[in-house]
């Protein structure tokens, strides 16, 4: 595919996006659509929203979990890009206007002190991590349905990003069993989801070690300051108007969000 071609696919997706607007995969227009070609309108759309202001803050990985991957029917562990405008405060409100089909999930989120790179062992990931929280991830998709498309389709989107929570408690990562602990979604008070979270790519961890080598597939690096959601531990769960959000997970807290009406 052109450059060309990309970058009209990638306008096309952030028109989506602004105008809060469905449009039909992109591999039913383009069915020869590769994995290599969407990650190039992914970084084109970030080139657009970064235009207008946005600034980049880290990268979330996803379909992380075997649950996720089910829900989406697909198989591997993709990334896509955080900006400052994404961050919804802890505790805050998040407006669902502009959404399409907004859905909420449970993650574990690192801060990294020191650039990352290449291939990478989970001692130089852990050394790395200045931090590690709870987080929530609010996933959107400006494809029609929000399921069952190919991963270019999904990559290119910025693999469903829409917006994100974090958690105000930070711990040292080596402080914590990180494959080990139990997390809980509620809704409105009802427990909606909860998994342990080795449900992230068997431990969190090693979405970063996952996410250094997928970027330097494109000759990129992880660079030091990057919040980076570790991706889900469930399946997510639809939003509505006033919906209260909370997550607990062991040793880290609680974070919460609500809809606003």
């Amino acid at each position: 595919m052109t450059e060309h071609m990309q970058a009209e696919l990638a306008l096309l997706l952030d028109q989506a996006r602004l105008e809060a607007r469905e449009i039909p995969p992109l591999t039913r227009q383009h069915p020869d659509l590769t994995l290599r070609d969407a990650y190039a309108i992914q970084a084109e759309g970030i080139r657009l929203r970064t235009a207008r202001g946005e600034r980049v803050v880290g990268l979330k990985m996803g379909l992380t979990s075997e649950a996720k991957r089910r829900q989406m029917n697909l198989d591997s562990p993709v990334y896509g890009v955080l900006t400052d405008r994404m961050r919804v405060p802890a505790h805050g409100t998040l407006r669902l206007q502009g959404a399409i089909h907004p859905k909420i999930e449970p993650e574990i989120a690192f801060r990294t002190s020191r650039e990352l790179r290449g291939r990478i062992t989970r001692d130089q990931a852990l050394d790395a991590c200045a931090s590690v929280f709870a987080a929530m991830e609010i996933l959107d998709s400006r494809y029609l349905d929000f399921k069952y498309f190919s991963l270019p389709d999904v990559v290119a989107d910025n693999s469903s990003s829409s917006l994100f929570v974090l958690a105000t408690t930070e711990r040292p990562p080596r402080e914590l069993d990180l494959p080990h602990l139990q997390m809980v979604m509620e809704v409105n008070g009802e427990r909606v989801q909860a998994a342990r979270s080795d449900a992230i790519s068997g431990d969190p961890v090693l979405s970063l070690i996952q996410l250094c080598e997928l970027l330097e597939q494109h000759g990129q690096s992880l660079p030091a300051g990057s919040i980076v959601l570790a991706g889900a531990a469930t399946a997510a769960h639809m939003l509505k108007p006033g919906d209260h959000v909370r997550l607990t997970v062991d040793g880290l807290g609680e974070v919460a969000v609500s809809v606003g009406t």
